[in-house]
């Protein structure tokens, strides 16, 4: 028997009859397998506050640094023009709006729901990995800022970039 784990792209990995797609409820599964490394909290609530992280990130987060990673990072890897200064201008009243409830939700917290390092913490941090070059407008939020640094100091981090980095940038780096 093989699950078919499948991610957004269609990739699949066979590990019994369950076929499961999208990559929080792959990443929920996967961490529900290795409980002893707390990715996914057993205390029900605090699981919940993780998943509550997680749709917000779908519905909100992603959406919002969708636009200037399309703009900044995109358009330009295709060669389909130059970033929109109207579009960049239309994105940031919406990325502030959410900026500003990541950045609250992290005060006094070294993670996103806690002090211990949760998906919530990959699954909205993931969008992190372009905050540079997309020019995410983070300058006001100095918890986002101190949460994506030590997102960035984690060794699993650090390798995970350094894999998925494009051979000219791995070059570079």
């Amino acid at each position: 028997m093989a699950a078919r784990l499948e991610d957004r792209q269609g990739g699949a990995q066979e590990e019994s009859d369950f076929v499961l797609w999208e990559s929080n409820a792959i990443a929920q599964y996967l961490a529900s397998k290795r409980p002893e490394f707390g990715l996914l909290p057993k205390d029900e609530r605090a699981r919940l506050d993780v998943a509550r992280w997680q749709f917000w990130d779908l519905a909100h987060w992603g959406p919002a640094c969708a636009a200037f990673a399309f703009e900044y990072v995109v358009k330009p890897a295709l060669g389909i023009g130059a970033p929109d200064p109207a579009a960049i201008e239309r994105a940031r009243e919406p990325f502030h709006a959410v900026a500003r409830v990541l950045d609250g939700q992290l005060r006094g917290r070294r993670y996103v729901t806690a002090d211990a390092l949760t998906l919530a913490d990959f699954s909205l941090g993931a969008a992190m990995n372009l905050a540079e070059m997309a020019h995410y407008p983070t300058e006001p939020y100095a918890e986002i800022r101190r949460w994506h640094a030590s997102l960035l100091a984690l060794p699993a981090w650090k390798k995970t970039l350094a894999q998925a980095a494009p051979p000219s940038a791995a070059a570079a780096a």
